[in-house]
C-alpha cells in the first residue's frame, strides 16, 4: 500500500488520501492479507510500516516534499517482487515506475488536480490499472479497470439527532468549496453556521470568511480531529457542499450522512452519484434552493439517511471492491480480458 507522504496515516484531521489508504490497509489486514504499508514514520497501522519520511511535509516543515516523496516512492519498487500487487493511493507519479517491473500495480485516481499531469495517465494506460473513485470522474481517453466509491468505518460515527440546531460547513477553506455560499445560506436562514476545515487559500478566507466571525452566528473551528468532526457532524441540522467545480468524490458528505445528517449539495461532479434526494438530502442548483432545502432537511428521516449512507458507502464494501478487484489482476484478467505479458 502506498500512501501520500503529505500526512500521517490515518490523517489526525485533514488527509482524504491517506485516510483512504489507511481504511484499505487496516481492511485487508483484518482479512487475513500480508500488507505492508508505505507511508510516514509516525504512521499507525496493523500493517508492517515501512516509512523513509519521518513525518507528513504538510506537518513538519522540515520534512522536503520533493526529497522525500522520491526516497518514499523508491522504496517500493526496489521491493516491487516482493509483493502480489502494489495499490498506489499515492498519485501520478509511481506511474512512470510500473514497467519496470512485472508486479502490478493498482492505480487510485483520487481526482486530476490539472490538466497537465493527464499525460502521465495517458502514457501509462495499458499498465495503470486505473481505479475511479466515481463514475463521473472517468475520463473517455482512459482505461479503468473499476469504479470504487470510498467507504468509512461506521464505527467512527455514531447516529446524530441534529441537536445542535446548527448548519455546518465542513471542508477546505476555498473557493471551489463554496464557504462563501454556505455563509450566505446560513444568514438568510437565521441558523448558526459552523466552519470546520483547513485554510486552503488564505485570501479567500480573510475576504469571504473573516468579516463575518466575532458573534454567534457564524463561528470557525479549525482542522477538527475524528471525535469533534463526529459531534460536529451528528449534531448539524444540514451539511452545506455548495461546490463550485467538479469534485470527484466528497468524503465529508459521506460521513455526514452515515451520522444521520442531510447534505444539501449543488449537483457537480459526484454529488448525484452520493445523494439521495429525499432520503439522504438534496441536490439545489442555486442559492435559494439551498434556502428552501435547509426547511425541508427537518423532514427527512435521519436513520434511514444513515442506513441508505451504511448500506453504499460502508469500509467493508470499499475493501470488499477492492479486494476482488487484486485478485482479478493478480490473476491477469481485466475488463476487456487478459492483458498481453509484457504489459503485466
Amino acid at each position: 500500500m502506498l500512501a501520500s507522504i503529505a500526512h500521517r496515516v490515518p490523517p489526525r484531521d485533514y488527509g482524504p488520501w491517506e485516510q483512504v489508504a489507511a481504511t484499505i490497509t487496516e481492511g485487508l489486514v483484518a482479512r487475513g492479507h500480508d500488507v505492508t504499508l508505505f507511508a510516514t514514520a509516525d504512521s499507525l497501522t496493523s500493517a508492517r510500516l515501512h516509512a523513509e519520511a519521518p513525518a507528513g511535509y504538510e506537518e513538519d516543515a522540515s520534512v522536503d516534499a520533493k526529497v522525500f516523496e522520491a526516497l518514499h516512492i523508491a522504496a517500493v519498487f526496489e521491493r516491487a517482487d516482493q509483493f502480489d500487487v502494489i495499490s498506489n493511493q499515492f498519485d501520478f507519479l509511481p506511474l512512470v515506475f510500473t514497467r519496470m517491473t512485472s508486479t502490478p500495480v493498482v492505480t487510485t485516481i483520487h481526482g486530476f488536480s490539472s490538466e497537465r499531469i493527464v499525460p502521465v495517465y495517458r502514457a501509462y494506460d495499458d499498465v495503470g490499472h486505473y481505479v475511479a473513485i466515481s463514475h463521473a470522474d472517468r475520463r473517455a481517453d482512459l482505461t479503468y479497470a473499476a469504479t470504487i466509491h470510498h467507504g468509512i468505518e461506521a464505527r467512527d460515527f455514531t447516529a446524530g439527532a441534529g441537536e445542535g440546531g446548527y448548519l455546518l460547513f465542513l471542508g477546505r477553506i476555498h473557493p471551489d468549496k463554496g464557504t462563501a455560499a454556505a455563509i450566505e445560506v446560513a444568514r438568510r436562514v437565521g441558523l448558526p453556521l459552523v466552519i470546520a476545515g483547513v485554510i486552503q487559500d488564505a485570501d479567500y478566507h480573510r475576504r469571504e470568511v473573516e468579516p463575518h466571525l466575532g458573534g454567534t452566528n457564524v463561528t470557525y473551528r479549525g482542522p477538527v480531529g475524528p471525535a469533534e468532526r463526529n459531534q460536529l457532524l451528528g449534531g448539524a441540522r444540514a451539511l452545506l457542499h455548495l461546490i463550485d467545480f467538479d469534485e470527484p468524490f466528497g468524503l465529508s458528505v459521506v460521513e455526514a450522512m452515515i451520522t444521520g445528517t442531510p447534505v444539501i449539495a449543488f449537483p457537480r461532479g459526484s454529488m448525484p452519484e452520493l445523494v439521495r434526494p429525499g432520503i439522504s438530502g438534496f441536490l439545489v442548483d442555486d442559492v435559494a434552493q439551498a434556502i428552501a432545502a435547509v426547511a425541508a432537511a427537518g423532514d427527512l428521516d435521519r436513520a434511514a439517511c444513515r442506513l441508505d449512507a451504511l448500506a453504499r458507502f460502508s469500509a467493508d464494501r470499499m475493501v470488499d471492491d477492492y479486494e476482488r478487484l487484486f485478485r482479478r489482476i493478480v490473476a491477469g484478467i481485466t475488463p476487456d480480458g487478459p492483458r498481453p505479458t509484457s504489459a503485466a
